[in-house]
């Protein structure tokens, strides 16, 4: 092309135009080369283990080796031989190797063990327990550290120890009893019939009540543990004690004020020589709950024991 001509158009493909400037050179902002820049290669991340597989492999043979076989940079490799010992410290899963180390080491090895020796056993761990088992081997001192007579294990310490050594809070889960779909109705519902009955009755305060039973058991076995995350399954060693129950009768009057609870044992008779709280009522059932005969007894000395029921004549509205 001759100089000072203007840039012409050069076909290279139906689909793509190139043009040149009046040197005979692509033009700066239509060049190929600068149009399509190619994409930036991402920094990866390796877990630990694949990190020792390919130390294993240069040990063995050599860093150019291993960094053909297993498509890393050599520069990784020698990297990766320095810091051996560090990696065989750190879980297998994890990647990186960031956040400050922390000055009590051995008291956490030993913690960690605790913490395993409990969860093989069935017994349960919680954030409170590594806590207070942490501030007792802290006083040990096999296990003494610079600064460790300051170590007041918070609950950032807890959170960052469980972070390190792979564990977190499991649950035990379980198919709850659904709420109906229409519940808020029924409530206002519920509600609206009350207030009805109150100004047609006229009702006081002092003589509408609620009544109600409610089966407890003997063992409250925590749901949630201390557990590895790499554990499918979660082992809670409990006294046997969460299916025997027994019940209590609870109620209350409209105007706050709390009646005697009852409470049910399943037994045929009561335990002699036992001196049980005045303020409660304790009875033997065979099944252990509230029946016809039972319901006849509450109200004849839970019911109509309540303040000013003797002195009151007018009826009453137990929902």
């Amino acid at each position: 092309m001759a100089v000072g001509q203007r840039p012409v158009a050069y076909k290279q493909n139906p689909h793509r135009y190139f043009v040149f400037n009046k040197h005979g050179l692509p033009h700066p902002e239509m060049d190929p080369s600068t149009s399509n820049p190619a994409p930036k290669q991402k920094r990866r991340s390796y877990e630990a283990a694949f990190k020792l597989k390919v130390v294993s492999r240069a040990e063995k043979s050599n860093n150019s080796i291993a960094s053909r076989e297993f498509g890393v940079d050599e520069k990784q490799v020698r990297e990766w031989r320095k810091m051996k010992a560090d990696l065989e410290m750190i879980p297998k899963a994890k990647k990186a190797r960031r956040g400050l180390t922390t000055p009590y080491g051995a008291l956490e090895t030993e913690l960690h063990k605790w913490v395993m020796e409990c969860h093989q056993n069935g017994y349960c761990v919680t954030r409170m327990g590594i806590r207070l088992r942490a501030l007792q081997m802290a006083k040990d001192d096999k296990l003494k550290a610079p600064g460790i007579e300051n170590f007041v294990a918070s609950a950032g310490w807890c959170t960052g120890f469980m972070n390190r050594y792979g564990l977190c809070l499991r649950q035990r889960t379980k198919i709850s009893q659904k709420l109906p779909k229409d519940l808020d109705e029924k409530v206002m519902s519920f509600h609206s019939f009350i207030i009805k009955q109150r100004k047609i009755h006229n009702y006081d305060l002092g003589d509408i009540g609620n009544m109600d039973e409610t089966p407890m058991t003997f063992d409250l076995p925590s749901n949630r543990t201390v557990a590895s995350l790499r554990n499918k399954t979660v082992l809670l060693r409990t006294t046997g004690n969460e299916k025997n129950h027994f019940t209590v009768v609870l109620s209350c009057l409209a105007n706050g004020t709390k009646l005697r609870p009852v409470i049910i044992f399943k037994r045929k008779t009561l335990p002699k020589k036992v001196n049980f709280p005045p303020r409660i009522t304790v009875r033997a059932h065979v099944k252990g709950w509230m029946d016809e005969d039972g319901t006849k007894k509450w109200l004849e000395e839970v019911w109509n024991g309540r303040p000013g029921a003797a002195l009151k004549k007018k009826t009453s509205l137990l929902v």
